[in-house]
């Protein structure tokens, strides 16, 4: 994976049309000398381009996991756009669609259809059957049980295992269909030049009696396999899991990547709280091998830096629970409300464990504090990635929010091209470009880094590698900042946040 930062983005939500030539669109965005994103981004992560992209998720809930979306464009599409950047897709490890033809055809036949073994039932996971205690004990992110009662289109009645929502029905991985399933996804992927993949949902992927079913030691076997498998074909896997902080440290010994999920509340609690000691803190346990991020297609993860869901007591979080409420209070106030309407029980289809909100309006639209956020993320071992709203520093999109109903689309703005451009014209995205720009391309960040030592307000992290040199110093008491490197005359520049 190249040393540069990321995009993430929908690909028709980013100037898009639905007309079949979205990908060709994106990719002149990324590339077309005068396009307003041409030569920023080193690699970009395409969020579900699967038929179908409008399901009950948003695209995770795939109807058929090897074909592109035809209003978007054709796989030869996504060929062509890996010559010009890297292109990282997501494997939905865990569900489908309950329109998949595997699943329609499991429903027409039962027990005697070819996808019987494909798809999870209660029995599969509880054979003997499952008690009151068995079922409290599995981990859930979101209210209820993992549990849909079903009616198959052939008059049985069964009971599925649905991590998520009733559309998104749990695949039996270790069965030789679910393999043989997963491993047909990788095999596109690597025909049509993609080296990267993000594994959705992995950590409920493994289900077993009288445990959690959540990042299990048998997960990281089943994690450790695909990655094995996945490289093979010459992919990189990076693993999605939201989760306290030390399992996330946990996992990143055993796959190439995994995502810093600990820092967007912590770079939020930094300047909330105008201190820089839990931040710091992290700085100095957290994995390098990490995709750094300040926002994302979901919310703004809470779980990734409290206590141990198991023994508070015994593991405690990166901050104290009441800051950590206070925090997610903040936040609601930062973005005058519309946090706090997308969030929990205010709209469906949400993770209990997450704000949902744009990292700018989380930010109280303060455009310096937002560019010092960024700069922050640049800084920190590992390989950035910007998400598309963030990138054009968006708003709440809450005329969205009023027409789905699902919490997460106040952060998935549909941007026109005309949008893009103006919106490319405001100072602090110019900024922001100019910031990934110079992450991009100072040979600094190729070397060595350093967090300086500093008092309980102040963030000082420094890059080098032989004469060249980048530092960022941050006094989160009244934002005094400086963001200073050498230049390639051997002398010294600044970076001007406003």
């Amino acid at each position: 994976m190249k040393n540069q930062v990321q995009l993430i983005t929908y690909v028709d939500r980013l100037g898009g049309r639905r007309d079949g030539n979205d990908l060709v669109r994106l990719k002149n965005l990324l590339s077309q000398p005068g396009a307003p994103l041409a030569g920023v981004f080193g690699g970009v992560h395409l969020l579900p381009f699967f038929h179908a992209i409008d399901g009950a998720d948003a695209g995770f809930d795939p109807i058929d996991h090897t074909q592109v979306d035809p209003r978007l464009g054709r796989w030869a599409d996504i060929k062509s756009l890996t010559e010009v950047v890297d292109v990282m897709a997501d494997v939905i490890v865990n569900h489908m669609s309950s329109e998949s033809p595997q699943f329609l055809d499991y429903s027409e036949k039962g027990e005697a259809s070819a996808y019987a073994g494909l798809f999870l039932t209660l029995d599969a996971v509880f054979p003997q059957g499952a008690s009151e205690r068995d079922l409290l004990a599995v981990y859930r992110p979101r209210p209820g049980l993992p549990l849909t009662c079903a009616t198959l289109r052939n008059g049985e009645r069964r009971i599925l295992w649905t991590t998520f929502t009733a559309a998104q029905i749990d695949i039996a991985v270790r069965h030789p269909q679910g393999r043989a399933y997963l491993a047909g996804i990788l095999r596109t992927f690597a025909d049509h030049g993609i080296r990267m993949v993000r594994l959705d949902a992995v950590g409920y992927a493994i289900k077993k009696a009288g445990a959690s079913c959540f990042m299990m030691p048998e997960t990281f076997d089943f994690i450790g396999e695909f990655a094995q498998e996945a490289r093979a074909l010459g992919i990189e896997v990076l693993v999605e899991i939201h989760a306290y902080h030390q399992r996330q440290i946990d996992i990143a010994a055993r796959v190439d990547w995994v995502y810093d999920f600990a820092l967007p509340p912590l770079v939020l609690h930094a300047f909330n709280f105008r201190t820089a000691t839990a931040l710091k803190r992290w700085v100095g346990i957290r994995p390098t091998n990490a995709l750094t991020v300040l926002d994302t297609h979901d919310g703004i993860g809470i779980i990734d830096i409290g206590a141990d869901s198991v023994d508070r007591a015994a593991h405690p979080g990166l901050v104290p629970p009441q800051e950590l409420d206070e925090l997610v209070e903040r936040i609601h106030v930062a973005s005058r409300g519309e946090s706090r309407r997308a969030t929990g029980a205010a709209a469906s289809n949400l993770d209990l464990y997450q704000v949902n909100c744009t990292f700018f309006d989380a930010m109280g639209r303060d455009e310096t504090a937002y560019l010092l956020a960024r700069a922050i993320q640049f800084f920190l071992p590992g390989v950035p990635q910007v998400y598309y709203v963030g990138l054009l520093a968006g708003h709440n999109d809450m005329e969205l929010l009023e027409r789905s109903q699902v919490g997460r689309d106040i952060n998935r703005h549909h941007y026109t091209e005309a949008e893009i451009a103006a919106a490319c014209r405001r100072p602090v995205v110019q900024r922001l470009l100019d910031l990934i720009r110079l992450r991009n391309s100072h040979p600094a960040f190729n070397g060595a880094f350093e967090l300086l030592a500093s008092g309980d307000t102040v963030l000082h992290m420094r890059w080098s590698r032989e004469l060249h040199w980048a530092e960022l110093r941050i006094d989160f008491a009244g934002l005094a900042h400086q963001l200073d490197y050498s230049s390639a005359e051997g002398g010294r520049a600044v970076f001007a946040f406003s």
